[in-house]
This record gives C-alpha cells, structure tokens and sequence, in this order.
C-alpha cells in the first residue's frame, strides 16, 4: 500500500511555496507604484486628524483641524489619482484578483472568469474619494469623515485582496479598524458602492 503522508506534505509544501511566491510578485507590483507617491503617509495624516478633530472639545480650534485635513485630503486624492493613473499601465493579466474566498496559487490563470481587474477597482476607489472629500452633499465634518474612512478602509482591503485573498483582507479589515467589509460597503458613497458590486459581484 502505498504511503500517502509524503506525497501529501510535499504537495502542501508546493502550494505553500507557490503562493508565498506569487505573494511577494504582488507585493512587489503594487509597491513599485506605490513608492513614487506619499499616499500612505497622507492617509495616516487625514485618520489621525479626524480623531483629533472628533475629540476636540473647543469648537473654533475643532473648525481650524477640520480646515487643515481638507487641504490633506485634497492631496491624498490629487496622488491617488496619479498612482491609479500609473498603475492602468500594466497589463490586464498581471492586474487580475481571483474572487475565490482563499488564496489559490495561479487562480487569476485556470480560472480568468472568476477574476476581476485591480485597475478597474483601484479607479472607483479614486473616485469614491474624489467625491467625498469634495464633499458635494454638503455633509457635515463627522459625516464627512465617515465617509472618507469607509472609502480608504475599502481601498486598502482591494490592495490587500490583491496581493493576499478576500479572506485574508476581511481579516485584516477587521483586525486594523473593528469593522467588517459588509460594514464598511455599507459606509461608503452610493456611486462606490454601485460600481464596485458590479465589478467584484461579491457584498
């Protein structure tokens, strides 16, 4: 009979490898593009400050942090949309997220149909932001704010989504900000949220 541990462990040690290797092509890929701008650092200016406006308990100084992150989220927006810009250069193959729920080795090639364009989903997060930092609805700051995060938040789970699997960016979602994706779907603008279901087709 033949002993089928060995043929098992080697075939988990493959997958592993394999998937630890097109991790890091990915990683790679986004960070190359990500590099050239300071889209981290601002996202991490804007958040801080929403928590500092939103604990402030003097309204003229609450009104003067308020100001100040416009200005911010006006640039993190102005860079997002240059990274995106940059980032509609490669090729569609290379852009593909499988829209199985865990990371498969080589699933963007057996199965393109279950696939959607990073591309694509990193434009409607570009334009979600757009929409709510320019704050057309006429919101107030905190809602503002709100919608602002729940853009960023869903932005960053495509981003890990790419490089990683869907499971891997729900937990990550809720590990980094106590909230889960149908929550944050849920907080983003109505265009964002149209757009991205009929791209990704998942909720």
């Amino acid at each position: 009979m033949i002993d089928l541990l060995p043929l098992a462990l080697l075939a988990t040690l493959v997958f592993f490898v394999f998937r630890k290797r097109e991790r890091l092509r990915r990683v790679v890929l986004l960070g190359q593009h990500l590099m050239q701008f300071q889209i981290e650092k601002l996202m991490e200016t804007v958040a801080d400050g929403y928590l500092r406006a939103l604990g402030e308990p003097d309204p003229t100084r609450r009104e003067q942090i308020w100001r100040y992150l416009d200005a911010n989220e006006t640039q993190l927006c102005e860079q997002f949309e240059r990274f995106v810009a940059d980032f509609a250069k490669r090729g569609e193959v290379e852009t593909r997220v499988s829209k199985l729920p865990i990371g498969i080795p080589m699933a963007t090639q057996m199965f393109p149909q279950a696939t959607f364009d990073l591309r694509k989903a990193l434009a409607i997060h570009a334009h979600g932001l757009t929409q709510a930092a320019s704050n057309a609805l006429q919101r107030t700051p905190r809602d503002k704010a709100f919608t602002m995060s729940a853009e960023l938040f869903l932005m960053q789970h495509t981003c890990h989504w790419f490089c990683n699997s869907r499971a891997v960016a729900d937990a990550r979602l809720l590990a980094r900000h106590k909230t889960s994706h149908a929550q944050v779907l849920a907080a983003v603008g109505a265009d964002t949220r149209r757009a991205y279901l009929a791209l990704t087709g998942i909720g």
